[in-house]
């Protein structure tokens, strides 16, 4: 086990306390919905697009797509800009500040997850 805390009982590396944080675990509900992060990552991927999104989620449905994206904008995490069939799907400045929580998320993986095998399927999100 890790010591992560001083002898005054403060966290010795900045991390917040651990009482509960009511926008940490809506923040957390948020993009730990299903196929919700595997969204964002592909936004961060410079997917754009409504079909763009699609082919980047295996398995996501275009009604389940739709509705996540809704909740995206209603969270002020992305926008969606008008003409196209589906519009464009942008991040925000707070949608964009989310990028160095999934790179760490990423790295996190890559280091304690191996790639699925060939017989194995990758999951998303």
């Amino acid at each position: 086990m890790i010591d992560s805390s001083s002898e005054s009982g403060t966290p010795a590396d900045g991390f917040p306390h651990g009482d509960y944080c009511p926008n940490f675990q809506r923040t957390i509900e948020l993009v730990g919905r299903r196929w919700t992060a595997s969204i964002l990552r592909a936004l961060f991927a410079g997917k754009e697009r409504f079909t763009d999104i699609a082919q980047t989620v295996p398995g996501l449905s275009h009604r389940l797509l739709t509705e996540r994206l809704e909740e995206l904008q209603e969270a002020d995490l992305i926008t969606i800009e008008p003409g196209t069939k589906h519009g464009t799907y942008r991040l925000t400045e707070r949608g964009c500040d989310l990028r160095p929580f999934f790179q760490e998320l990423e790295d996190w993986n890559a280091r304690w997850y191996e790639p699925p095998g060939e017989d194995e399927p990758a999951t998303s999100g």
